[in-house]
């Protein structure tokens, strides 16, 4: 370790980075896996009328993405409070009782109250990202965050996987308990192995976190929480329409479901790849410059999309789109670091974290409405403009920042 990372950082800033990545993978896997089989569940639970299994299916899984928006500022100042170790043993400790537990559900309404309970208790991957941001030395900041960012977008990935894989062997209540005895293990190595920086001897008691008004610019920290939810809005516009899409594209309807999945996953695949190597490029240019060249790359990709004459297009050009779009999630986390007090790290990525799950809902709901009403390749050229929209704010704000 260099004299600088020692001085900026905690000398325990690698290991704390590795546990922090494995539980946020464990737990965003938990806390997605039963996409594939929630309308059996659901089906098992006793609700028999299809259009109200899809309707229970949908309120089932979007419930715990909702309550974890409205808790994440909530337990990040806890974290800036009482320390963000804490807040991870907390949020892995509460996701295993409450995944354990789903699969002892006797009813829907008690899988929903659960499912509302976890995304309230959880919260590992955003309070992971907050520790990692404050203990992390700055000259390694952006790549530490990039490999965290690729463990959040894996475990978004391999969860459907490993729930349409595990219950014909295992069956579906004990996927929940297998998912809880993970989590626990996450909870163990969290106690265990993650050290966080201690106070300097004779510092005064920790002191509530300041408000909003201590932060002196606002504006670069209002320009990420808006790029968060674009971040989100570019990658959920197309999920209403993916299917039928896909199916004016591919000529064999008994192909569409598979191709379609290969859309939604490709550009989560190009982010995990490039999150590291985008990371460590904003260490050298600035988060700023990668924001905005990110965003620009991608408003260009979308546009392409709208006229493709093939599946495997769609495919090539929702990778590359996944790649530039990589480097947002660890630039976002690196900017509020370093434009906000310390001791409001957590607080206001917590707000990011609550602007990223608005993206998720706003982006399938607009996009299924233009698609609806303008066409599907006007969602498209909408998210385009968007994101371009996107690109010159963070510049403008960029520039502003520094002539301050």
């Amino acid at each position: 370790m260099t004299a600088q990372e020692s001085s900026d950082g905690s000398p325990y800033w690698r290991r704390n980075l590795w546990v922090s990545l494995v539980g946020s993978f464990t737990t965003l896997v938990a806390m997605t896996l039963l996409l594939p089989f929630l309308p059996i569940y659901v089906e098992q639970l006793g609700v028999k009328d299809q259009a109200a299994i899809v309707q229970w299916s949908g309120v089932a899984y979007g419930s715990t993405f909702l309550t974890a928006g409205f808790a994440a500022p909530l337990w990040g100042r806890l974290g800036d409070r009482y320390g963000r170790k804490l807040m991870l043993i907390r949020a892995s400790l509460g996701m295993t009782v409450a995944i354990s537990l789903m699969g002892m559900a006797h009813d829907v309404w008690q899988l929903l109250a659960l499912r509302l309970l976890t995304g309230l208790l959880g919260g590992y991957s955003s309070g992971a990202t907050v520790l990692v941001a404050t203990e992390t030395p700055k000259a390694r900041t952006g790549w530490a965050l990039g490999m965290l960012a690729s463990g959040i977008l894996a475990g978004s990935l391999a969860g459907p996987l490993v729930g349409g894989v595990l219950p014909p062997i295992i069956g579906i209540r004990r996927i929940f308990w297998v998912a809880g005895g993970v989590i626990f293990l996450s909870f163990l190595a969290t106690t265990f192995l993650i050290k966080e920086r201690p106070k300097p001897p004779g510092s005064p008691k920790r002191k509530p976190p300041p408000g909003w008004a201590a932060v002196p610019d606002k504006r670069p920290l209002i320009a990420m929480l808006v790029t968060g939810m674009l971040l989100m809005v570019a990658n959920m516009s197309i999920e209403p329409i993916i299917t039928v899409y896909v199916a004016e594209l591919v000529p064999d309807p008994s192909r569409v479901t598979l191709i379609s999945g290969v859309v939604m996953s490709v550009a989560a695949l190009g982010s995990i790849l490039a999150a590291p190597r985008l990371g460590k490029l904003a260490d050298r240019v600035g988060p700023w410059n990668v924001i905005v060249g990110a965003l620009v790359a991608c408003g260009v990709l979308l546009i392409p999309q709208a006229f493709v004459t093939s599946a495997w297009q769609l495919v090539g050009l929702r990778f590359l789109m996944g790649l530039a779009l990589g480097g947002l999630l660890p630039c976002i986390a690196s900017v509020i670091r370093h434009s906000a007090p310390s001791e409001m790290a957590g607080t206001l990525l917590g707000y990011s974290t609550s602007a990223q799950y608005a993206g998720q809902v706003v982006g399938p709901a607009v996009g299924g409405f233009i698609g609806g009403h303008f066409g599907m390749r006007f969602v498209f050229l909408g998210t385009c403009v968007l994101m371009l929209l996107g690109a010159g704010f963070n510049a403008v704000s960029n520039s502003r920042a520094k002539l301050r």
